[in-house]
């Protein structure tokens, strides 16, 4: 399948209920394989995690889809449209938003600032600084910007510059930067790494409650109380490929998935 299709790929967005389908996607580097016949379909509205060992290729897999990296072959499909080739804020402004391991943030602005510019991004189709210089008249979109930062409890830090925060409170803002997108697939690269259990326990909530079904989410994460207390289906991965998927209790119990972590980093 080549790579560089801007059309739906025939047969690929059949199924109604798929909004992401990566389709048989293979990702090397030089002579190194990271990624080998994966096919993965998200559901919309399901909150999906992705799980392996250090090294199994989960990263590579983000990057594939967020178009910061392209397959050396297949393609990935978004609610029907070809992604491959398309560069990352063609991407995004798409529908699809994302969480990294370590946080994109704009340190040198307020938190409120930072919250409000991707939602100019959203409704202009950029983002640029001096779009800042009059947002005291943009109510409606500072409203919204307060809305998310209540939702992940900074209210209270509207003017902290957000470089001074620390990683957890970092995390959260990111991720109210995720959410003003509105984004219909939401994309969490190991959202608690680092959090203390009481941090990671409030995000767990946070996460519940964000989306409802208007939202999908797809979930990176070692940690396994994470991604039981979320998940409602699960892929894992070992070695740059998919070994086995089913729902969280199925996939506690399945010995490809315990070799996987047991038999050490792939």
């Amino acid at each position: 399948m080549s790579q560089t299709s801007s059309t739906p790929v025939n047969g690929h967005a059949a199924d109604s209920d798929v909004l992401l389908h990566v389709a048989n996607v293979y990702k090397s580097f030089g002579g190194l394989r990271a990624l080998s016949e994966i096919d993965l379909k998200i559901k919309t509205g399901s909150t999906h995690a992705i799980i392996g060992p250090n090294g199994a290729g989960k990263s590579t897999l983000l990057n594939v889809v967020i178009g910061r990296l392209p397959p050396t072959s297949g393609a990935v499909i978004f609610n029907g449209q070809v992604l491959t080739g398309k560069k990352p804020h063609e991407i995004n402004q798409m529908g699809i938003a994302r969480v990294f391991q370590t946080p994109e943030i704009f340190p040198d602005l307020s938190i409120l600032h930072n919250v409000m510019a991707p939602a100019f991004a959203r409704r202009d189709g950029a983002f640029k600084v001096n779009m800042l210089r009059s947002v005291g008249r943009e109510r409606q979109i500072r409203e919204e910007a307060e809305q998310m930062l209540e939702d992940v409890g900074l209210i209270d830090r509207l003017a902290t510059h957000a470089g001074a925060l620390s990683r957890g409170d970092k995390r959260r803002l990111e991720l109210a930067m995720c959410l003003i997108q509105r984004p219909r697939l939401l994309l969490l690269d190991e959202p608690t790494a680092g959090m203390s259990r009481h941090d990671t326990n409030t995000t767990i909530d946070l996460l519940k409650r964000i989306g409802g079904g208007d939202m999908t989410k797809v979930i990176i994460e070692h940690d396994m109380h994470v991604v039981f207390s979320l998940a409602d289906h699960m892929s894992v991965l070992a070695q740059g490929q998919i070994i086995a998927e089913g729902p969280p209790e199925q996939m506690r119990a399945d010995p490809r998935v315990q070799q996987a972590y047991l038999g050490g980093a792939a």
